[in-house]
């Protein structure tokens, strides 16, 4: 019976890819440009662009009438694709293989550049990449940002994620912990995560396995605005000034992550502190682009084919050029002409000790599945992508000091 179930969830999704692909033909959609625009979101931290944009009114002032729809990991690539939500900002890393498998949906700007990294233990042997072949790495979950980075940067320097890594998950609150005792070799996250595992003494960042910092990730954005690809072809326009509308507030939130941190926490969108909120959004670089972000769907679907996570013959210029679209009115060179308040205390204090921060993460009496909501960016949602919905991990599945 289970085998039969299997089958046939693989024809109906082979069946619903070629139905939303169109069979590889562009769309004729009557142009619409209805006003109205439903964004979605699924409560992360780097979302605050999105969080900003409807608070302060900047999709009414593109003359929208905006919905925000509230989403889960569990449909969130195909809630897109099949309507349910227009448009957001996402993972590129994320809906890459989709759209090679015929997602009609596409990216249209660049938000953010990176949260996810690889570590290790302060005192490990482990320095660069080719010395995690063999080794066991911890993620918040099989199929998460931190896994896929994880997999995209070890399949191109030579060490098969597959065969030559133990993967083993844990709630992201207690990666840190399963690294201390020795469970794991390294971990794999996202802020505010490593920056706490570093300032806490337990990690530091293997060679070459930062996406903030190591080339090609750190010229290539993490997060980019995309949308229904149906939907874009018939309110060309409405997508152009939504798209607009979210840019405006990406440029907000890096001169202001302090009051877009408060904001996104008073306003109930996610479950966090406002101090960590503000340190997760001052990790990240809000600095909008379309050029960088057409580029970074080049450079990591060439980096995901030789990793194996797309087909070895799938041609990635052409899946780059599908998968992004570019929308009259939003360019660079308007991007510049852009300008935003900055709020009175609105910044980071650079006084600022991430360690006051880091023992917030780990006080007494937090349980795994109220650190994983809390603090996981930006996977909070999905312990474990095999199955999104699954109950929270149990804390006493990471042995205590005696």
């Amino acid at each position: 019976m289970k085998m039969t179930c299997s089958k046939f969830v693989i024809v109906a999704l082979g069946l619903c890819a070629l139905l939303l692909s169109g069979c590889g033909k562009k769309s004729t959609a009557k142009v619409i440009n209805s006003k109205h625009v439903k964004i979605g979101f699924i409560g992360l931290t780097c979302e605050a662009p999105i969080y900003y944009a409807y608070e302060a009114g900047l999709f009414k002032e593109e003359g929208l009438e905006p919905e925000l729809v509230k989403c889960s990991w569990a449909n969130y690539k195909d809630n897109l694709a099949l309507g349910s939500y227009d448009i957001t900002h996402h993972l590129v890393m994320y809906f890459l293989k989709p759209i090679e498998q015929g997602l009609d949906v596409r990216f249209v700007g660049g938000v953010h550049t990176g949260c996810l990294r690889v570590q290790t233990g302060v005192n490990s042997p482990i320095q660069k990449i080719q010395d995690l072949k063999g080794k066991r790495i911890g993620v918040p979950g099989m199929g998460t940002p931190p896994f896929v980075f994880a997999n995209r940067v070890l399949g191109t320097h030579g060490v098969d994620a597959s065969t030559e890594i133990g993967w083993k998950v844990y709630p992201a609150g207690e990666l840190g912990l399963a690294l201390k005792k020795g469970e794991v070799d390294a971990v794999a996250d996202a802020e505010p995560i490593g920056t706490l595992l570093i300032a806490q003494g337990i990690a530091r960042n293997v060679e070459g396995m930062d996406e903030a910092t190591d080339l090609p990730y750190a010229n290539e954005y993490c997060c980019e605005i995309i949308a229904n690809g149906k939907w874009i072809d018939a309110n060309p326009d409405t997508a152009a000034r939504a798209t607009r509308a979210i840019l405006k507030g990406a440029k907000w939130v890096q001169e202001n992550p302090k009051a877009a941190a408060q904001l996104a926490v008073d306003k109930k969108y996610l479950a966090s502190t406002v101090e960590l909120n503000t340190v997760a959004l001052s990790r990240l670089k809000y600095i909008p682009s379309v050029s960088i972000a057409e580029q970074t769907l080049y450079t990591a679907a060439k980096e995901m084919r030789e990793a194996k996570m797309l087909s070895p013959t799938t041609d990635t210029d052409a899946l780059a050029k599908r998968a992004f679209q570019h929308l009259e009115g939003v360019t660079d060179e308007w991007i510049k002409t852009v300008k935003v308040e900055k709020v009175p205390g609105g910044q980071v204090d650079p006084n600022l000790d991430i360690r006051l921060y880091a023992e917030l993460i780990l006080r007494d009496g937090m349980d795994a599945c109220c650190a994983r909501k809390m603090y996981d960016q930006p996977d909070q949602e999905a312990p474990n992508m095999a199955d999104p919905n699954a109950s929270c991990h149990d804390k006493r599945a990471i042995a205590a000091d005696k």
